[in-house]
């Protein structure tokens, strides 16, 4: 949904990284940095109406099952960009808004 955080399961993630442009944080609750990258996300994803933006919460049993079977997360927060399936960067901890958005604009907007 543009301008919004989507909430990332099983279910929705191969549609949302095969999206022309996408974004996906992958975090835990008891993660400090996943709760604070939140804001950020929620002002990029108003900011971005373009770029679906999306969080997978990995501590949730049975929703993010099969995205784990597919990624070895070392660190979390994680972010992941997509263009039309294809991963094109990865970012491990919380970036700041004005990184985020600049990564955004290299990788996504004006690759």
């Amino acid at each position: 949904m543009p301008g919004t955080v989507e909430n990332v399961t099983d279910e929705n993630y191969e549609a949302l990284t095969k999206s022309p442009a996408a974004v996906v944080v992958y975090g835990i609750v008891p993660c400090d940095g996943c709760q604070a990258y939140d804001p950020i996300l929620v002002e990029t994803a108003a900011k971005y109406e373009n770029i679906r933006i999306g969080k997978a919460k990995m501590h949730v049993p049975g929703k993010c099952r099969n995205i784990k079977k597919q990624h070895s997360f070392k660190t979390y927060p994680t972010t992941h960009f997509f263009s039309n399936g294809t991963l094109v960067l990865t970012r491990e901890g919380k970036l700041e808004a004005p990184e985020l958005a600049t990564l955004i604009d290299q990788h996504l907007v004006n690759p």
